[in-house]
């Protein structure tokens, strides 16, 4: 089929140039990208990703304190020393498996 059909959309510039960036690393344009979202959207019948808010609100430390600095690192401390540790290895390989990998 022939592309006739045009998409007009505005977004932030610099996420323009990141995802444009990965895309020219992958080889893939920016055009094929689009009609591979659009294409999965059809196969999936609505978004072909999760969207909903996090449940637990990833930390950013360059918001905290000093003292609250102080008690995070207490709190993976305490955790060391009572076991509730995992290995990277079986870290990474959840994350695979949850997100196929």
């Amino acid at each position: 089929m022939a592309k006739s059909a045009n998409l007009y959309a505005r977004i932030e510039p610099e996420v323009k140039e990141q995802a444009e960036s990965i895309l020219d690393a992958l080889g893939i344009p920016a055009s094929n990208a689009i009609t591979m979202f659009y294409k999965q959207i059809i196969l999936q019948r609505g978004i072909p990703f999760e969207v909903k808010l996090p449940s637990a609100r990833p930390l950013d430390v360059s918001t905290l304190t000093g003292e609250e600095l102080d008690a995070e690192l207490e709190k993976g401390y305490g955790d060391i020393a009572a076991g509730r540790t995992r290995s990277a290895k079986t870290v990474f390989e959840d994350i695979r498996r949850e997100h196929g990998i």
